[in-house]
């Protein structure tokens, strides 16, 4: 999904902390209402991927959820 990321306000986790090796995530994007970006932080030009709403919520829930835990 493409989506206009201008005036998206990126933040990352508190809990990253000074490892660097981080992502950051834009929520309520004002340009692309119903979707949310994630972007490497040590490389904010790099490509960002843009999921719904949906689609973020599933992945967090699975998250919670103890999913991806090794």
């Amino acid at each position: 999904m493409n989506a206009d990321l201008t005036g998206a306000e990126w933040r990352k986790s508190a809990r990253s902390g000074g490892s660097g090796n981080c992502v950051e995530v834009a929520l309520d994007l004002p340009n692309a209402p119903g979707s949310v970006a994630v972007r490497h932080s040590q490389r904010p030009g790099a490509e960002v991927i843009v999921y719904t709403d949906s689609e973020w919520a599933a992945f967090v829930d699975g998250v919670r959820d103890g999913e991806f835990d090794k």
